[in-house]
């Protein structure tokens, strides 16, 4: 476990944390004033190695084995309830409507020494959360024993299951907060974040996804930005607990460790299959869907009671991925450079924003 110090003044500014990877959403933005939860469970912090946004430097500026960004310093990410010795800078609230959007730069000082540490994000549409500045921190071992990673196998017993879809929380209006059912915000980045990698796995030709809610995710998007006709590549959903995988396969749906960040890799004639990866959650949804889910019940039932009949009203549009993920994952990946890719990327400019994404 960690904690991480003001690096010129040693004060402690978290409690101890453990390291998982980084969620798929962490840097979405959705909706027009939505209530986000908290972005990393406490106890937690991720390490966000890329700066959001296109590539700083164009493809023929840079090695092909580099990534086209010159990259800011990474960011830690951590929950607002675990920082520690800090205060809020008053004049840095940036253009935020109901919160701080981090705008303006690191909104968050060193209480001891005043040394800006830290962006604290947490307004309407962007999930809540403190980011720490690299350069302006350092990482320190404190006694405690991080838990040991579950293993594949344990993982599908025990993870958890990310239904597709939610009610969404809204700040006041004219009527006061409320709700609205739709598409859960961590699919949808979790879908931009694969369909840029299906794109590349494509190699400018047709994908097949499996029907029901995986062709729901992905297949529009594909049969748009890709030529129709065969020959097809085929993707199908693999990983821990499913049949092994037929050679037939040419891309896999596989989930991520939620603490390693580790993508689930095949074995036997499947290993040459180009890997997909999809947050474990999303992927055991996926799997193995729950058809109703258990919803805040009323009425004179305790508000602790969750209640599956009747059941939940449906998104009341066809699903889309996100597009900032999406764009932040495509421009990326090294097929991007590719000559193929460029009718891909002629499609995508002629799509309108509400048709896909």
């Amino acid at each position: 476990m960690f904690v991480f110090v003001c690096a010129r003044c040693d004060a402690e500014l978290t409690v101890p944390l453990s390291q998982v990877a980084l969620p798929a959403h962490a840097r979405q933005k959705y909706g027009n004033g939505v209530q986000l939860p908290v972005l990393m469970e406490s106890g937690t912090f991720a390490v966000d190695p890329a700066p959001w946004g296109g590539p700083r430097r164009r493809w023929d500026e840079v090695d092909p084995a580099e990534e086209p960004s010159d990259s800011a310093s990474e960011e830690i990410v951590i929950a607002p309830g675990d920082v520690r010795g800090t205060r809020l800078i008053p004049d840095k609230r940036g253009g935020a409507c109901c919160g701080l959007d981090g705008a303006d730069g690191p909104n968050v000082a060193c209480e001891a020494c005043d040394l800006s540490v830290a962006t604290r994000v947490d307004d309407c549409s962007l999930w809540q959360a403190v980011r720490l500045s690299s350069d302006a921190v350092r990482r320190v071992p404190v006694d405690g024993v991080d838990a040991t990673p579950l293993s594949w196998a344990e993982l599908t017993e025990e993870g958890e299951k990310t239904p597709s879809f939610e009610p969404i929380s809204t700040w006041g209006g004219p009527l006061g907060p409320g709700h609205y059912w739709s598409w859960s915000p961590r699919w949808e980045a979790a879908a931009g974040q694969a369909l840029a990698h299906l794109l590349a796995a494509s190699e400018g030709r047709p994908v097949q996804v499996p029907k029901g809610l995986t062709a729901d995710m992905f297949q529009r998007a594909l049969d748009t930005l890709l030529p129709a006709g065969p020959p097809t590549r085929r993707a199908v959903l693999a990983g821990p607990g499913r049949p092994p995988t037929d050679a037939g396969a040419d891309i896999l749906l596989v989930p991520v460790h939620p603490r390693t960040g580790r993508t689930w890799a095949p074995v036997g004639p499947a290993v040459s299959a180009y890997p997909v990866p999809l947050p474990l959650g999303v992927w055991l949804w996926l799997v193995s869907p729950q058809p109703n889910v258990p919803v805040p019940a009323s009425g004179g039932l305790p508000r602790e009671v969750l209640r599956d009949d009747p059941p939940p009203p449906r998104p009341n549009h066809l699903f889309r991925a996100d597009r900032g993920t999406f764009r932040h994952t495509l421009v990326r990946l090294p097929a991007v450079r590719s000559p193929w890719m460029r009718t891909i990327l002629a499609k995508l400019a002629q799509v309108g924003p509400g048709d896909l994404f």
